[in-house]
Protein backbone atom coordinates (compact mmCIF):
# COMPACT_ATOMS: atom_id res chain seq x y z
CA UNK A 1 0.00 0.00 0.00
CA UNK A 2 1.37 3.36 -1.04
CA UNK A 3 0.43 6.61 0.72
CA UNK A 4 1.32 9.95 -0.85
CA UNK A 5 0.54 13.32 0.72
CA UNK A 6 -0.87 15.50 -2.05
CA UNK A 7 -1.92 18.53 0.03
CA UNK A 8 -0.32 20.10 3.09
CA UNK A 9 -1.62 23.65 3.42
CA UNK A 10 -2.19 25.05 6.90
CA UNK A 11 -4.47 22.55 8.58
CA UNK A 12 -5.57 20.94 5.31
CA UNK A 13 -4.31 17.49 4.41
CA UNK A 14 -5.03 15.23 1.48
CA UNK A 15 -3.59 11.76 1.04
CA UNK A 16 -3.68 9.50 -2.00
CA UNK A 17 -3.75 5.85 -1.04
CA UNK A 18 -2.96 3.17 -3.62
CA UNK A 19 -3.59 -0.51 -2.94
CA UNK A 20 -1.89 -2.65 -5.65
CA UNK A 21 -4.08 -5.18 -7.40
CA UNK A 22 -1.67 -7.87 -6.22
CA UNK A 23 -2.52 -6.94 -2.62
CA UNK A 24 -6.22 -6.95 -3.43
CA UNK A 25 -5.85 -10.37 -5.05
CA UNK A 26 -4.10 -11.77 -1.98
CA UNK A 27 -6.82 -10.39 0.31
CA UNK A 28 -9.48 -11.84 -1.99
CA UNK A 29 -7.85 -15.28 -1.91
CA UNK A 30 -7.84 -15.22 1.89
CA UNK A 31 -11.49 -14.20 1.98
CA UNK A 32 -12.51 -16.90 -0.50
CA UNK A 33 -10.61 -19.52 1.53
CA UNK A 34 -12.70 -18.46 4.54
CA UNK A 35 -15.88 -18.73 2.47
CA UNK A 36 -14.94 -22.15 1.13
CA UNK A 37 -15.73 -23.89 4.40
CA UNK A 38 -19.00 -22.03 4.96
CA UNK A 39 -20.86 -21.71 1.68
CA UNK A 40 -23.26 -24.33 0.39
CA UNK A 41 -23.60 -24.62 -3.40
CA UNK A 42 -25.63 -27.18 -5.31
CA UNK A 43 -23.47 -29.87 -6.87
CA UNK A 44 -20.58 -29.45 -4.42
CA UNK A 45 -19.86 -31.17 -1.13
CA UNK A 46 -19.29 -28.86 1.88
CA UNK A 47 -15.78 -27.45 1.79
CA UNK A 48 -15.12 -28.80 -1.71
CA UNK A 49 -16.24 -25.82 -3.81
CA UNK A 50 -13.31 -24.86 -6.13
CA UNK A 51 -11.87 -21.43 -5.37
CA UNK A 52 -12.20 -20.49 -9.04
CA UNK A 53 -15.93 -21.14 -8.86
CA UNK A 54 -16.21 -19.21 -5.62
CA UNK A 55 -14.40 -16.34 -7.27
CA UNK A 56 -16.85 -16.40 -10.15
CA UNK A 57 -19.90 -16.45 -7.88
CA UNK A 58 -18.76 -14.29 -4.94
CA UNK A 59 -15.67 -12.49 -6.23
CA UNK A 60 -17.13 -9.06 -6.88
CA UNK A 61 -19.14 -9.05 -3.66
CA UNK A 62 -16.11 -10.16 -1.65
CA UNK A 63 -13.90 -7.54 -3.32
CA UNK A 64 -16.45 -4.82 -2.52
CA UNK A 65 -16.31 -5.88 1.13
CA UNK A 66 -12.51 -5.79 1.03
CA UNK A 67 -12.53 -2.27 -0.43
CA UNK A 68 -14.99 -1.00 2.19
CA UNK A 69 -12.99 -2.67 4.95
CA UNK A 70 -9.77 -1.06 3.69
CA UNK A 71 -11.35 2.39 3.73
CA UNK A 72 -12.97 2.10 7.16
CA UNK A 73 -9.99 0.54 8.95
CA UNK A 74 -7.00 2.01 7.18
CA UNK A 75 -8.20 5.62 7.31
CA UNK A 76 -8.01 5.75 11.09
CA UNK A 77 -4.80 3.72 11.17
CA UNK A 78 -3.11 6.03 8.67
CA UNK A 79 -3.86 9.10 10.76
CA UNK A 80 -2.51 7.35 13.87
CA UNK A 81 0.64 6.39 11.98
CA UNK A 82 1.08 10.01 10.91
CA UNK A 83 0.52 11.24 14.46
CA UNK A 84 -2.41 13.42 13.35
CA UNK A 85 -5.91 13.99 14.72
CA UNK A 86 -8.63 14.97 12.30
CA UNK A 87 -10.82 17.90 13.32
CA UNK A 88 -13.81 16.14 11.75
CA UNK A 89 -14.59 12.88 9.98
CA UNK A 90 -12.24 12.65 6.95
CA UNK A 91 -13.81 12.82 3.51
CA UNK A 92 -13.16 9.76 1.35
CA UNK A 93 -13.37 9.86 -2.43
CA UNK A 94 -12.70 7.26 -5.08
CA UNK A 95 -13.33 6.73 -8.75
CA UNK A 96 -16.89 7.19 -10.00
CA UNK A 97 -16.06 5.76 -13.41
CA UNK A 98 -18.03 2.53 -13.86
CA UNK A 99 -15.38 0.82 -15.98
CA UNK A 100 -12.60 1.64 -13.51
CA UNK A 101 -14.75 0.48 -10.59
CA UNK A 102 -15.56 -2.76 -12.40
CA UNK A 103 -11.85 -3.37 -13.06
CA UNK A 104 -11.10 -2.92 -9.35
CA UNK A 105 -13.89 -5.30 -8.30
CA UNK A 106 -12.67 -7.84 -10.85
CA UNK A 107 -9.14 -7.57 -9.45
CA UNK A 108 -7.75 -6.16 -12.69
CA UNK A 109 -6.69 -2.71 -11.42
CA UNK A 110 -5.10 -1.02 -8.43
CA UNK A 111 -7.53 0.53 -5.94
CA UNK A 112 -6.98 4.24 -5.32
CA UNK A 113 -8.80 6.51 -2.90
CA UNK A 114 -8.13 9.91 -1.34
CA UNK A 115 -8.48 11.01 2.27
CA UNK A 116 -9.15 14.73 2.78
CA UNK A 117 -9.28 16.25 6.25
CA UNK A 118 -8.20 19.10 8.48
CA UNK A 119 -6.00 18.42 11.48
CA UNK A 120 -6.62 19.86 14.91
CA UNK A 121 -4.52 22.99 15.39
CA UNK A 122 -1.50 23.00 17.68
CA UNK A 123 -1.51 25.84 20.21
CA UNK A 124 -0.18 26.80 23.61
CA UNK A 125 -2.63 26.68 26.48
CA UNK A 126 -3.06 30.03 28.25
CA UNK A 127 -2.19 30.44 31.92
CA UNK A 128 -5.55 29.80 33.58
CA UNK A 129 -4.30 31.46 36.73
CA UNK A 130 -4.31 34.76 34.82
CA UNK A 131 -8.05 34.55 34.25
CA UNK A 132 -9.77 37.12 36.45
CA UNK A 133 -13.45 36.75 37.22
CA UNK A 134 -15.83 39.10 39.04
CA UNK A 135 -18.60 36.91 40.37
CA UNK A 136 -21.93 38.80 40.75
CA UNK A 137 -23.80 37.73 43.86
CA UNK A 138 -27.34 38.61 44.97
CA UNK A 139 -28.26 38.35 48.64
CA UNK A 140 -31.63 36.71 49.18
CA UNK A 141 -33.35 38.90 51.80
CA UNK A 142 -36.03 37.88 54.28
CA UNK A 143 -38.37 40.42 52.68
CA UNK A 144 -37.99 38.84 49.23
CA UNK A 145 -38.54 35.37 50.70
CA UNK A 146 -41.71 36.61 52.39
CA UNK A 147 -43.00 38.23 49.20
CA UNK A 148 -42.35 35.13 47.12
CA UNK A 149 -43.81 32.83 49.76
CA UNK A 150 -46.98 34.92 49.77
CA UNK A 151 -47.09 34.75 45.98
CA UNK A 152 -46.81 30.95 46.15
CA UNK A 153 -49.60 30.85 48.74
CA UNK A 154 -51.81 33.23 46.75
CA UNK A 155 -54.13 30.39 45.77
CA UNK A 156 -55.06 30.07 49.46
CA UNK A 157 -56.02 33.75 49.83
CA UNK A 158 -59.50 34.09 51.35
CA UNK A 159 -62.25 35.94 49.44
CA UNK A 160 -65.56 37.28 50.66
CA UNK A 161 -68.62 38.04 48.58
CA UNK A 162 -69.34 41.69 47.80
CA UNK A 163 -72.51 43.36 46.56
CA UNK A 164 -70.89 46.11 44.51
CA UNK A 165 -69.14 46.27 41.17
CA UNK A 166 -66.11 44.13 40.32
CA UNK A 167 -62.78 45.94 40.59
CA UNK A 168 -59.16 45.10 39.96
CA UNK A 169 -58.00 42.14 42.14
CA UNK A 170 -61.56 40.99 42.77
CA UNK A 171 -62.49 37.40 41.99
CA UNK A 172 -65.46 36.84 39.73
CA UNK A 173 -67.30 33.61 39.00
CA UNK A 174 -68.60 33.48 35.43
CA UNK A 175 -70.37 31.36 32.85
CA UNK A 176 -69.29 32.04 29.29
CA UNK A 177 -69.76 30.85 25.73
CA UNK A 178 -67.38 31.96 23.00
CA UNK A 179 -67.83 32.15 19.25
CA UNK A 180 -65.73 33.07 16.23
CA UNK A 181 -67.69 34.43 13.32
CA UNK A 182 -70.86 33.37 15.10
CA UNK A 183 -69.71 29.74 15.40
CA UNK A 184 -68.87 28.15 18.80
CA UNK A 185 -65.36 26.72 19.10
CA UNK A 186 -63.81 23.95 21.14
CA UNK A 187 -62.74 25.08 24.61
CA UNK A 188 -64.72 28.32 24.35
CA UNK A 189 -67.44 27.41 26.84
CA UNK A 190 -67.37 26.98 30.63
CA UNK A 191 -69.61 27.34 33.67
CA UNK A 192 -68.58 28.35 37.19
CA UNK A 193 -65.17 29.54 36.05
CA UNK A 194 -63.33 31.75 38.54
CA UNK A 195 -61.15 34.62 37.44
CA UNK A 196 -59.14 37.17 39.38
CA UNK A 197 -59.30 40.46 37.54
CA UNK A 198 -55.81 41.66 36.70
CA UNK A 199 -54.20 38.22 36.96
CA UNK A 200 -53.61 38.02 33.20
CA UNK A 201 -54.83 34.43 33.17
CA UNK A 202 -57.37 34.86 30.40
CA UNK A 203 -57.03 36.17 26.86
CA UNK A 204 -55.58 39.72 26.78
CA UNK A 205 -58.42 42.25 27.11
CA UNK A 206 -60.93 39.80 28.59
CA UNK A 207 -60.49 40.61 32.28
CA UNK A 208 -60.52 44.38 31.84
CA UNK A 209 -64.01 44.24 30.30
CA UNK A 210 -65.40 42.70 33.49
CA UNK A 211 -64.41 45.66 35.66
CA UNK A 212 -67.62 47.30 36.90
CA UNK A 213 -69.78 44.20 36.43
CA UNK A 214 -72.07 43.03 39.25
CA UNK A 215 -73.45 39.60 40.11
CA UNK A 216 -76.24 38.84 37.64
CA UNK A 217 -74.85 41.07 34.88
CA UNK A 218 -74.56 39.71 31.35
CA UNK A 219 -71.90 41.14 29.05
CA UNK A 220 -70.51 40.62 25.57
CA UNK A 221 -66.74 40.51 25.73
CA UNK A 222 -64.84 41.00 22.47
CA UNK A 223 -61.18 39.93 22.26
CA UNK A 224 -58.55 38.94 19.72
CA UNK A 225 -56.45 35.84 20.37
CA UNK A 226 -52.68 36.56 20.30
CA UNK A 227 -50.77 35.56 17.17
CA UNK A 228 -48.64 33.21 19.27
CA UNK A 229 -51.60 31.59 21.02
CA UNK A 230 -50.80 27.88 21.70
CA UNK A 231 -53.99 26.67 19.97
CA UNK A 232 -53.01 27.43 16.38
CA UNK A 233 -56.59 27.30 15.05
CA UNK A 234 -57.45 30.23 17.35
CA UNK A 235 -54.26 32.30 16.98
CA UNK A 236 -54.99 35.81 15.68
CA UNK A 237 -58.77 35.22 15.51
CA UNK A 238 -61.38 37.70 16.76
CA UNK A 239 -63.88 36.19 19.20
CA UNK A 240 -66.99 37.20 21.14
CA UNK A 241 -67.90 35.77 24.54
CA UNK A 242 -71.38 35.84 26.05
CA UNK A 243 -70.48 36.20 29.75
CA UNK A 244 -72.77 35.98 32.78
CA UNK A 245 -71.31 37.08 36.12
CA UNK A 246 -72.69 34.88 38.92
CA UNK A 247 -70.60 36.11 41.85
CA UNK A 248 -68.21 38.92 42.77
CA UNK A 249 -65.77 38.56 45.68
CA UNK A 250 -63.20 40.87 47.17
CA UNK A 251 -59.81 39.62 48.40
CA UNK A 252 -59.22 39.17 52.11
CA UNK A 253 -55.94 39.42 53.96
CA UNK A 254 -53.45 36.63 53.29
CA UNK A 255 -51.53 35.62 56.41
CA UNK A 256 -48.73 33.13 56.00
CA UNK A 257 -49.74 30.60 58.63
CA UNK A 258 -49.19 26.86 58.97
CA UNK A 259 -52.83 26.33 57.98
CA UNK A 260 -52.36 28.29 54.75
CA UNK A 261 -49.16 26.37 53.97
CA UNK A 262 -50.96 23.07 54.43
CA UNK A 263 -53.64 24.17 51.96
CA UNK A 264 -50.98 24.28 49.25
CA UNK A 265 -49.41 20.97 50.31
CA UNK A 266 -46.53 22.12 52.55
CA UNK A 267 -46.37 21.12 56.22
CA UNK A 268 -45.68 24.54 57.71
CA UNK A 269 -45.11 28.21 56.96
CA UNK A 270 -41.45 27.93 57.92
CA UNK A 271 -40.99 25.01 55.57
CA UNK A 272 -42.61 27.06 52.80
CA UNK A 273 -40.18 29.92 53.47
CA UNK A 274 -37.25 27.50 53.41
CA UNK A 275 -38.37 26.03 50.07
CA UNK A 276 -38.81 29.50 48.59
CA UNK A 277 -35.37 30.60 49.81
CA UNK A 278 -33.76 27.52 48.26
CA UNK A 279 -35.54 28.19 44.96
CA UNK A 280 -34.46 31.83 44.93
CA UNK A 281 -30.86 30.91 45.72
CA UNK A 282 -30.93 28.31 42.96
CA UNK A 283 -32.41 30.77 40.46
CA UNK A 284 -29.88 33.49 41.22
CA UNK A 285 -27.12 30.89 41.31
CA UNK A 286 -27.98 29.95 37.72
CA UNK A 287 -27.70 33.58 36.64
CA UNK A 288 -24.41 33.94 38.51
CA UNK A 289 -23.10 30.76 36.90
CA UNK A 290 -24.04 31.99 33.42
CA UNK A 291 -22.32 35.35 33.95
CA UNK A 292 -19.20 33.75 35.40
CA UNK A 293 -19.04 31.34 32.47
CA UNK A 294 -19.41 34.22 30.02
CA UNK A 295 -16.55 36.08 31.70
CA UNK A 296 -14.30 33.02 31.62
CA UNK A 297 -14.99 32.45 27.93
CA UNK A 298 -14.36 36.13 27.17
CA UNK A 299 -11.02 36.07 29.03
CA UNK A 300 -9.94 32.84 27.36
CA UNK A 301 -10.87 34.20 23.95
CA UNK A 302 -8.58 37.18 24.62
CA UNK A 303 -5.70 34.91 25.64
CA UNK A 304 -5.79 32.34 22.82
CA UNK A 305 -4.80 32.50 19.16
CA UNK A 306 -4.97 29.56 16.80
CA UNK A 307 -5.57 28.62 13.19
CA UNK A 308 -9.11 27.29 12.84
CA UNK A 309 -10.32 24.27 10.85
CA UNK A 310 -12.47 26.00 8.26
CA UNK A 311 -14.89 23.13 7.79
CA UNK A 312 -15.71 23.26 11.50
CA UNK A 313 -16.24 27.02 11.23
CA UNK A 314 -18.43 26.58 8.17
CA UNK A 315 -20.55 23.94 9.86
CA UNK A 316 -21.00 26.09 12.97
CA UNK A 317 -21.84 29.14 10.86
CA UNK A 318 -24.44 27.19 8.88
CA UNK A 319 -26.08 26.06 12.12
CA UNK A 320 -26.24 29.63 13.43
CA UNK A 321 -27.35 31.08 10.12
CA UNK A 322 -30.12 28.52 9.78
CA UNK A 323 -31.47 29.50 13.20
CA UNK A 324 -31.24 33.23 12.45
CA UNK A 325 -32.94 33.09 9.05
CA UNK A 326 -35.52 30.62 10.35
CA UNK A 327 -36.47 32.99 13.17
CA UNK A 328 -36.70 35.92 10.76
CA UNK A 329 -38.97 33.91 8.49
CA UNK A 330 -41.22 32.83 11.36
CA UNK A 331 -41.54 36.40 12.63
CA UNK A 332 -42.06 37.84 9.16
CA UNK A 333 -39.10 40.21 9.57
CA UNK A 334 -36.12 41.13 7.41
CA UNK A 335 -32.53 42.12 8.17
CA UNK A 336 -33.57 45.72 7.60
CA UNK A 337 -36.11 45.37 10.41
CA UNK A 338 -33.19 44.38 12.64
CA UNK A 339 -31.30 47.53 11.57
CA UNK A 340 -28.66 45.62 9.61
CA UNK A 341 -27.97 44.04 6.23
CA UNK A 342 -27.53 40.41 5.28
CA UNK A 343 -23.86 41.07 4.50
CA UNK A 344 -23.20 42.61 7.93
CA UNK A 345 -25.19 39.87 9.65
CA UNK A 346 -23.17 37.18 7.87
CA UNK A 347 -19.94 38.85 8.97
CA UNK A 348 -21.10 39.08 12.60
CA UNK A 349 -22.34 35.50 12.77
CA UNK A 350 -19.22 34.14 11.10
CA UNK A 351 -17.17 35.86 13.81
CA UNK A 352 -19.45 34.21 16.37
CA UNK A 353 -18.94 30.83 14.69
CA UNK A 354 -15.17 31.31 14.79
CA UNK A 355 -15.34 32.22 18.49
CA UNK A 356 -17.37 29.13 19.31
CA UNK A 357 -15.03 26.82 17.40
CA UNK A 358 -11.95 28.43 18.93
CA UNK A 359 -13.30 28.18 22.47
CA UNK A 360 -14.60 24.67 21.86
CA UNK A 361 -11.16 23.46 20.81
CA UNK A 362 -9.54 25.26 23.73
CA UNK A 363 -11.94 23.83 26.33
CA UNK A 364 -11.49 20.37 24.83
CA UNK A 365 -7.71 20.63 25.16
CA UNK A 366 -7.90 21.96 28.72
CA UNK A 367 -10.27 19.16 29.68
CA UNK A 368 -8.09 16.56 28.02
CA UNK A 369 -4.96 17.71 29.83
CA UNK A 370 -6.85 17.84 33.13
CA UNK A 371 -8.13 14.30 32.60
CA UNK A 372 -11.76 15.40 32.79
CA UNK A 373 -14.24 12.67 31.93
CA UNK A 374 -18.01 12.40 31.73
CA UNK A 375 -19.11 9.37 33.72
CA UNK A 376 -21.80 6.93 32.63
CA UNK A 377 -23.88 8.01 35.64
CA UNK A 378 -23.69 11.67 34.58
CA UNK A 379 -24.68 10.75 31.04
CA UNK A 380 -27.53 8.60 32.31
CA UNK A 381 -28.88 11.46 34.42
CA UNK A 382 -28.76 13.75 31.38
CA UNK A 383 -30.68 11.13 29.40
CA UNK A 384 -33.30 10.87 32.16
CA UNK A 385 -33.70 14.65 32.04
CA UNK A 386 -34.39 14.42 28.32
CA UNK A 387 -36.85 11.58 28.77
CA UNK A 388 -38.83 13.47 31.42
CA UNK A 389 -39.49 16.22 28.89
CA UNK A 390 -41.58 13.80 26.80
CA UNK A 391 -44.11 12.13 29.11
CA UNK A 392 -45.77 9.15 27.46
CA UNK A 393 -43.01 8.87 24.86
CA UNK A 394 -40.22 7.58 27.09
CA UNK A 395 -39.54 4.42 25.08
CA UNK A 396 -39.36 6.33 21.79
CA UNK A 397 -36.86 8.80 23.29
CA UNK A 398 -34.67 6.00 24.61
CA UNK A 399 -34.80 4.29 21.23
CA UNK A 400 -33.85 7.52 19.45
CA UNK A 401 -30.72 7.98 21.57
CA UNK A 402 -29.84 4.30 21.16
CA UNK A 403 -29.95 4.62 17.39
CA UNK A 404 -28.25 8.04 17.16
CA UNK A 405 -24.78 8.18 18.75
CA UNK A 406 -24.50 11.84 17.70
CA UNK A 407 -27.46 12.66 19.94
CA UNK A 408 -25.71 10.99 22.88
CA UNK A 409 -22.61 13.07 22.11
CA UNK A 410 -24.88 16.11 22.24
CA UNK A 411 -25.78 15.18 25.83
CA UNK A 412 -22.15 14.61 26.77
CA UNK A 413 -20.78 17.89 25.38
CA UNK A 414 -22.48 20.36 27.79
CA UNK A 415 -21.65 18.17 30.79
CA UNK A 416 -17.99 18.08 29.76
CA UNK A 417 -17.95 21.83 29.14
CA UNK A 418 -19.42 22.60 32.57
CA UNK A 419 -16.82 20.39 34.24
CA UNK A 420 -14.03 22.18 32.38
CA UNK A 421 -15.46 25.55 33.44
CA UNK A 422 -15.45 24.33 37.07
CA UNK A 423 -11.82 23.25 36.63
CA UNK A 424 -10.88 26.70 35.31
CA UNK A 425 -12.89 28.46 38.00
CA UNK A 426 -10.99 26.58 40.70
CA UNK A 427 -7.72 28.08 39.41
CA UNK A 428 -8.89 31.50 38.29
CA UNK A 429 -8.71 34.68 40.37
CA UNK A 430 -12.30 35.17 41.54
CA UNK A 431 -13.70 38.24 43.30
CA UNK A 432 -17.26 38.34 44.56
CA UNK A 433 -19.32 41.47 43.94
CA UNK A 434 -22.75 42.12 45.42
CA UNK A 435 -25.23 43.29 42.81
CA UNK A 436 -28.95 43.97 42.64
CA UNK A 437 -31.42 41.43 41.34
CA UNK A 438 -32.01 43.61 38.27
CA UNK A 439 -28.30 43.81 37.48
CA UNK A 440 -27.91 40.05 37.77
CA UNK A 441 -30.91 39.08 35.68
CA UNK A 442 -30.67 41.57 32.82
CA UNK A 443 -30.17 39.92 29.46
CA UNK A 444 -26.84 40.00 27.62
CA UNK A 445 -25.92 39.01 24.12
CA UNK A 446 -25.47 35.30 23.62
CA UNK A 447 -21.91 33.97 23.98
Amino acid sequence: MQIVETTHEGLKRELKVTVPKSDLSARLSEKLDELKGRVRLNGFRPGKVPVAHLRKVYGRQAMAEIVNDLISKRTGEILVERGERAAQQPEISMTEDEKEAAAILNGDADFEFTIAYEVLPDFELPDIGKVKVERPVVEVTDQEVEEQAEAVAESARPYEEKKGKAADSDRVTIDYAGAIGGEPFEGGTDTGATLIIGSGRFIPGFEEQLVGAKAGDRKTVKVTFPEDYPAKHLAGKEAEFDVTVTKVEKPGKLELTDEVAKQIGIESAERLRAVVRTQLEGRYGSYTRARVKRQILDRLDELITMELPQKMVEQEFNNIWGQVTGELERSGKTFADEDTTEEKAREEYRALAERRVRLGLLLARIGEQAGIQVSDDELQRALYDQVRQFPGQEQQVYEYFRQHPDAVAGLRAPIFEDKVIDHILAQAEVTDKKVSREELTREDDEA
